[in-house]
């Protein structure tokens, strides 16, 4: 059993055009590359198409390069878009913020809206203050507020 899917695996990859997976194999940008393998038709070239049936033919890859807004939109949501991952984003709260409590949810200037994970909280007095939201160890984000000693653990909501 074993055997017969090897060979399906094999005899699969053999079918695609080798000049579509040259072309595919030379793209940098990893959402292009992807695009271009899965433009390539598993049926080989367009000469082994069946009689009468239109050919299919692999366009060539978008050149679409994410802009870092597209990138900070998606920050905090990366399960959902294939996009480039950030490190980290920088932004503001915008207005008086006198600080968190668990579940409390804080609006952003750029519009995310983020809520706080973790059981800590802090009393603050701040105008307009600056934010930092950063990914630690195993995909956790960490909110660091300028003027708070702590950064509390947050999760996107919008």
């Amino acid at each position: 059993m074993k055997s017969l899917w090897v060979l399906l695996f094999v005899s699969g990859a053999a079918m695609a055009d080798d000049a579509a997976m040259l072309r595919c194999r030379q793209l940098t940008d990893g959402p292009a590359r992807l695009s271009c393998y899965d433009a390539i038709p598993l049926g080989g070239p367009a000469s082994a198409a069946a009689p009468g049936a239109p050919a299919i033919v692999a366009s060539a890859a978008p050149s679409y390069a994410p802009t870092k807004a597209d990138l900070e939109r998606g920050f905090g949501n990366e399960h959902n878009s294939p996009a480039a991952k950030l490190e980290f984003i920088e932004t503001s709260i915008v207005g008086e913020f006198d600080g968190w409590v668990p579940k409390q949810r804080i609006r952003l200037a750029n519009g995310q809206v983020w809520m706080i994970a973790d059981d800590s909280q802090a009393n603050l007095d701040l105008v307009n203050p600056k934010v930092r939201l950063e990914k630690g160890m195993l995909g956790v984000i960490y909110m660091d507020i300028e003027g708070a000693s702590t950064a509390p653990r947050v999760k996107r909501v919008k």
